[in-house]
């Protein structure tokens, strides 16, 4: 795969490839209709003040939507008002649309509502053998997952941006100087990487094949170290001709790279091209890179997580003079043991809300499936992917949400097998602000031209500053949804979807900017109030 067109296609999330997969079925269509009958019946309609704001609003948006390329796809759109639920447009709301990252609303929601903002994942190191007293540990030590999202080197609160402090595997190494500082200088069996907190299943179906390669397809456990990605980092020469030096970060028996780059003339444009077959630890990369020019870094996804732990921490316990008399492996599946295994070491995470915020700030896919997987782990374990996409089915009825208005294949929105209607979208974010974890989840969104995914969109417009809403994107998909403040202080709910959008990524993009600008600008208005249990964030 050439890399300049992998650099555009990570900036957009447009993925490409192909995975078998099979999506539940929708309700009948009989019961669809019945659901959307009754749901219009029920819907606050535009009063009489707010027509003439609607109907300057459809102007606009008939000439953002009308003009190719935007107009050869298809597009849904949905406003409320926040407060009153008085819809003021609607177009398509009913229909499907692939969500994209969309789906992250749902997911984030179902995890703060399930565990709260307060919930905190505990990883361990545990064994069921027994330390002597000259250090000998009998027995295997075992990296117990449960979800955590943040084994990493991540500096939280999230503000405005990622911030790192110290190496990838940082989680890792206090708990690696935590067994040290035991007295264990021996352990006769092997390091475990225990990931069975969560039934295996790495790849959600409708994720597709070049997915797999990079970080945001990385594969699904219950163990997460530095997002299950290892960075490669190519390094130019000073001059044409010479070499290009490659480095793994951390290192790890996951891969072995294949180098074949060289380094060009200062004038000459770097090309990269990187193949990797799914399955195989062999990495080739191949091409040049400009003489004197910047590391190029690329981001690889690990398909094994629990077995790349057990090697990193392996070695993190050799360097502190440990000896190991073991392998490093992994385990996949919970064995029925008489007794409880001894805790040497704990891991505690950061508070859930900071989790959902880093989240839908910066869209990761990875961590939304495991949050998503956390919460449904409460009730139990499923048996199957489709046993576990029914798990958040009476919440969103609880949301309001019309039977069938949400078809989920995966947490994050990266399977193009999620369907949503836009009327779903806003259903959840009514229900949303009248929750006590509203403040959080309203947070975690990204502001136009502030941070997160809109932090370069909508700047120097009337949009800037007042869309708190989630990006999505995948090829052909662009989405948008959220929450938009007015300069009167109104509080408007909108979900903007498009599909089948085939022109350059930023053309979708720049129509959904011109809708957001529009609304701010049309619906400045007051709006007719009644009584409500709506959570002001603070």
């Amino acid at each position: 795969m050439n890399m300049e067109k992998i650099a555009e296609r990570w900036a957009a999330a447009a993925l490409t490839g192909f995975m078998a997969a099979f999506a539940s079925g929708a309700p009948s269509l009989h019961a669809q209709t019945k659901a959307k009958t009754e749901a219009a019946r029920s819907a606050k309609k535009p009063s009489g003040a707010s027509k003439k704001a609607t109907a300057k609003f459809a102007a606009r948006a008939a000439a953002l939507l009308g003009a190719v390329p935007a107009s050869k796809g298809e597009w849904g759109l949905l406003i409320l008002d926040a407060e009153s639920g008085e819809t003021l447009y609607e177009q398509n709301a009913d229909r499907y649309f692939v969500p994209a990252s969309n789906m992250k609303l749902f997911s984030t929601a179902l995890a703060l509502a399930k565990l709260g903002p307060d919930y905190r994942f505990h990883t361990t190191l545990e064994t069921r053998g027994t330390i002597s007293e000259e250090g000998v540990l009998t027995g295997d030590v075992v990296l117990v997952g449960r979800g955590d999202p943040n084994l990493s080197n991540r500096k939280f609160p999230y503000e405005l941006k990622e911030e790192f402090d110290g190496p990838p595997e940082k989680a890792l190494a206090q708990l690696a100087d935590a067994l040290a500082a035991k007295g264990v200088k021996e352990i006769s069996g092997d390091v475990v990487g225990d990931d069975s907190y969560f039934p295996r299943e790495r790849y959600p179906n409708g994720w597709e094949i070049d997915d797999m390669v990079w970080e945001f397809g990385a594969a699904i456990s219950s163990i997460v170290v530095d997002d299950n990605t290892v960075t490669l980092t190519l390094t130019p020469g000073e001059l044409a001709g010479s070499s290009v030096q490659a480095a793994l970060t951390p290192a790890t028996p996951d891969f072995i790279v294949e180098n074949d780059v060289v380094t060009s003339a200062a004038d000459v444009k770097s090309d990269l091209t990187l193949i990797r077959e799914p399955g195989a630890n062999l990495v080739v990369v191949k091409g040049t890179l400009t003489a004197r020019s910047t590391p190029r870094k690329l981001i690889l996804a690990v398909e094994e997580p629990a077995q790349h732990a057990a090697a990193i921490l392996k070695r993190m316990l050799e360097d502190r003079g440990i000896k190991v008399g073991g392998l490093a492996r992994a385990q996949h599946s919970s064995a029925t043991v008489r007794g409880e295994p001894t805790v040497l070491a704990e891991h505690v995470s950061v508070p859930l809300g900071d989790s959902v915020k880093l989240v839908n700030k910066i869209s990761q896919n990875l961590h939304t499936e495991v949050l998503f997987r956390t919460a449904a782990r409460q009730g139990g374990v499923w048996n199957t992917p489709d046993d576990l996409m029914k798990i958040p089915v009476d919440f969103y009825a609880a949301a309001g949400i019309a039977p069938g208005d949400v078809i989920q294949t995966d947490g994050s929105g990266l399977s193009r097998h999620d369907l949503i209607t836009p009327r779903a979208v806003a259903a959840l974010l009514g229900f949303a602000q009248k929750q006590p974890w509203f403040a959080v989840y309203y947070g975690s969104l990204p502001v136009a031209g502030v941070d997160g995914t809109l932090e370069d969109r909508m700047k120097n417009t009337p949009a800037a500053g007042r869309i708190h809403a989630k990006t999505g994107s995948v090829e052909h998909v662009r989405t948008l949804s959220g929450f938009a403040e007015t300069a009167s202080g109104r509080r408007l709910i909108f979900s903007f979807l498009s599909n089948n959008q085939g022109g350059r990524s930023h053309e979708a993009a720049d129509a959904l900017t011109g809708l957001c600008v529009a609304m701010i600008e049309e619906f400045d208005v007051s709006a007719p109030k009644r009584k409500s249990k709506q959570k002001q964030p603070r």
